[in-house]
């Protein structure tokens, strides 16, 4: 069950708790990185160690900054090496005697462009290295007012295998450490049984620093909520301990219980969805069976593309190998196989217009929404008609559940506002079928109007004087009518942003195209290619970016608004002996 706690440490014990459950996690997730198959220093560390390890943890966090240590001081050995190179084995204490007796040796690199043969007649030169692009050389001379034209270099700290022998003791170093990594590879169980020991006691160390403590601290009291099914469980163990009394009843409001979201394994995809907005509070709808169809919807719609529909689906099937992204593998394989649907609705692949594709079976083509209606793209109606149905849906969810929470009685404001803008949403497009003729119509929206107006500025608070309600129901109709529009021209962006990545699909293909020409296969092709895929690879992650930011606003803003949702509440965190799940 949750018993109410701390989320963070609040002291010196749940401090290192914390910190040990951390570390083993670092260490386990690194740990998991590591392919000794791979390496090909493999044959070098296979018995680096034959012991057993008694504190895994403390041997990696000794291990680990020393090996990435060794690495910086490798890959900066190597830069010297290369500078040293070229100048190869020399013994500067032989130049320390010469220079000690008056002979210096100068050292210099300039590009090859800018050195003068002429110096050669004046100056006793000897070039060291040529690489085409610069030179190498050192002077010598005995004269106490020596000058040259070029800034010297300082005189090399170390020569070449000195540095080669240093890089050499380095790189042994680094083998031994990772043949340590690779042994500690057989312990990633223990450290991840450590992991969980330490979050079970911190949690269990929280919860008993927030406990209540009753008769001079000889009694100590703990608040807890558990899910109503696990209600016989619990009784049962509770009734089997000794020395404890407990109480139960049903959760209330302002008990403010933690939220345990229940779902199927399609909606279970969303829930971190919602859990970036915020949980439910006690009393209020869970969003996320809405928040998984609407979004699973609006993205396909700006993504808009059958072709990279495809690629998210293959992405996601990638994504299941990945230990740290096999979690959300199925969500983007779910939008993968959405966005392939909407995308042939759209009739886009990879940027091309499939609408009229000879291959494209007559079928198929029927399901495309292509032409315009009343004068405007087709698709462009259908992203209004959808917001208007997503804002409509809102304002029925804010109706029940505000009649759930309020009394229907107090909830007639609300309930004014649905059936106007709900109401009068479902009679004009019944109205547009001619199902219904404009006679007809016309009496149901007066009724529709006369019954919602009556609930919006008379009743929408029983309790004071009906005359006293209209002045702030005309200030909520100038704020709805305002904000409504506004809402709706919102999802404008569902077509926009499905147009967008289609026009620069496009665009990359005819780009593509351009370096083809009339030829047969040749380096136009491999450009061709090239091309294609880059610039699509690019406008993919440029499409997937915003498919999810527009389709989350849409969601967040416009739908949680209008239905009222807050998402204030607490997640259920309930005390375990297994926290890593």
């Amino acid at each position: 069950m949750d018993i109410t706690r701390s989320v963070k440490p609040v002291d010196a014990k749940s401090a290192s708790l914390s910190t040990e459950a951390e570390a083993c996690r670092k260490a386990v997730a690194y740990l998991k990185t590591l392919k000794p198959e791979t390496d090909p220093d493999q044959t070098k560390f296979t018995s680096s160690f034959d012991g057993v390890i008694d504190d895994p943890l403390a041997l990696f966090q000794e291990v680990r900054p020393k090996e990435k240590k060794l690495k910086e001081e490798i890959e900066a050995a190597y830069k010297v090496l290369e500078d040293r190179r070229v100048w190869g084995a020399f013994d500067k204490k032989a130049l320390e005697d010469l220079e000690a007796k008056g002979v210096k040796i100068r050292f210099y690199r300039i590009p090859k462009k800018s050195y003068n043969p002429s110096w050669e007649q004046e100056y006793a030169i000897q070039e060291i290295a040529d690489n085409g692009k610069h030179i190498w050389f050192v002077t010598v001379s005995d004269d106490p007012s020596y000058s040259f034209p070029v800034e010297e270099l300082p005189v090399p700290e170390d020569d070449f295998s000195t540095v080669e022998g240093i890089v050499s003791d380095k790189e042994g170093e680094l083998i031994a450490c990772k043949g340590l990594m690779y042994s500690l590879k057989d312990y990633i169980p223990d450290l991840e049984k450590r992991e969980n020991d330490a979050m079970v006691e911190l949690q269990r160390h929280l919860a008993d620093a927030g406990a209540g403590k009753a008769a001079e601290g000889h009694i100590t009291t703990f608040e807890g909520f558990a899910p109503v099914q696990d209600e016989p469980r619990l009784t049962k163990a509770f009734d089997e301990m000794d020395g404890i009394y407990y109480l139960k009843g049903d959760a209330t409001k302002e008990d403010n219980p933690p939220i345990k979201l229940k779902g199927n394994r399609f909606t279970r995809m969303f829930s971190v969805l919602t859990d970036m907005y915020g949980r439910p509070e006690y009393n209020e709808f869970d969003p996320t069976p809405y928040l998984s169809i609407f979004f699973l919807l609006f993205f396909a719609m700006c993504m808009g593309d059958a072709g990279y529909g495809l690629v998210l689906v293959v992405l996601g099937l990638l994504l299941r190998r990945s230990e740290g992204m096999k979690d959300i593998a199925p969500l983007v394989s779910t939008l993968g196989a959405a966005t392939f649907v909407i995308g042939i609705v759209m009739h886009t692949f990879f940027g091309y217009d499939i609408s009229a594709a000879a291959w494209v079976p007559e079928w198929l083509k029927k399901c495309m929404v292509t032409g315009n209606i009343a004068g405007f793209d087709a698709n462009m109606v259908i992203s209004i008609i959808i917001g208007i149905v997503h804002l409509s849906l809102a304002f029925i969810l804010k109706a029940i559940y505000a009649t759930k929470k309020n009394g229907f009685a107090n909830s007639l404001g609300t309930w004014g506002w649905t059936l106007l803008i709900v109401g009068g949403v479902a009679v004009g497009g019944i109205s547009l079928t001619g199902a219904l003729s404009s006679t007809v119509t016309k009496w149901i929206i007066i009724g529709i109007g006369v019954v919602s107006a009556i609930g919006i500025f008379l009743l929408s608070d029983i309790h004071r004087n009906p005359l006293k309600n209209i002045g702030p129901g005309l200030w909520e109709t100038y704020n709805t009518a305002t904000g409504l529009l506004g809402d709706v021209l919102s999802y404008l962006r569902l077509y926009a942003l499905g147009l967008a990545g289609g026009m620069l699909g496009k665009a990359f293909n005819d780009i593509a195209a351009m370096t083809v020409g009339d030829g047969g296969f040749g380096i136009g092709w491999i450009a061709f290619g090239l091309i294609f895929l880059v610039g699509h690879a690019l406008n993919i992650a440029m499409c997937c970016l915003g498919a999810f930011v527009h389709p989350l606003r849409l969601n967040f803003l416009e739908f949680f608004k209008n239905s009222g949702y807050e998402g204030k509440g607490r997640m259920y965190r309930p005390i375990t002996n297994k926290q890593n799940q």
